[in-house]
């Protein structure tokens, strides 16, 4: 089984995404965005969510994070909502959507709006079956691409209209190192056992 401990994480060498990223906030843009998405197979997938800092208190995702090869949209869910269009790229078995924790995202989805996801991959699963012990995101993109995520902007208020510059460089590197991982792992042959 393979780990990368904490302190050899922190000398990796720091990456982000660094392509195109789409605020997505009306019906036009979400036509568009889903456009792209379906013309996809593997999409690196995330949600952000209002950090709560009382006990008992919950806030519904704020973003949702879906990144191809080459762009990231990022949707603004009090702006959008989930509309159809957006709902039949959660729900196609025929676009892999990539990313960590994902029972958590899709419940908090589903709380939006009723759903049935298909086609999602938890990476840490499959990182398992790989004999990968790092399970979070950033432990993954070290173990797997041998590089360092900023996790700096996560208890941010994602809920803002307008997001701020290090935001949106955030959420758009979790979704696409999502994207990566998983592109990583399936080259990755399976533990011989015996």
């Amino acid at each position: 089984m393979v780990r990368i401990e904490k302190e050899a994480i922190n000398l990796l060498p720091i990456e982000r995404w660094q392509g195109p990223t789409h605020l997505v906030r009306s019906s036009a843009e979400v036509l568009a965005a889903v456009n792209c998405l379906a013309q996809t197979s593997v999409l690196g997938f995330d949600t952000e969510t209002r950090p709560a800092f009382r006990k008992g208190q919950k806030f519904s995702p704020s973003l949702l994070q879906l990144a191809t090869g080459e762009e990231v949209f990022l949707f603004q869910l009090q702006q959008t909502g989930l509309p159809e269009a957006l709902l039949e790229v959660l729900c196609t078995s025929a676009i892999v959507k990539a990313g960590v924790a994902l029972d958590f995202d899709l419940l908090s989805l589903q709380e939006l709006r009723s759903f049935q996801p298909q086609g999602f991959v938890d990476l840490a699963r499959v990182a398992r079956r790989k004999g990968v012990k790092n399970q979070g995101l950033r432990g993954l993109a070290a173990a797997v691409c041998g590089i360092r995520i900023s996790k700096s902007a996560r208890t941010t208020n994602w809920a803002n209209l307008d997001l701020t510059p290090q935001q949106i460089q955030y959420a758009a590197t979790d979704a696409w190192i999502g994207r990566e991982i998983h592109q990583r792992l399936e080259r990755l042959p399976d533990p011989v056992t015996s």
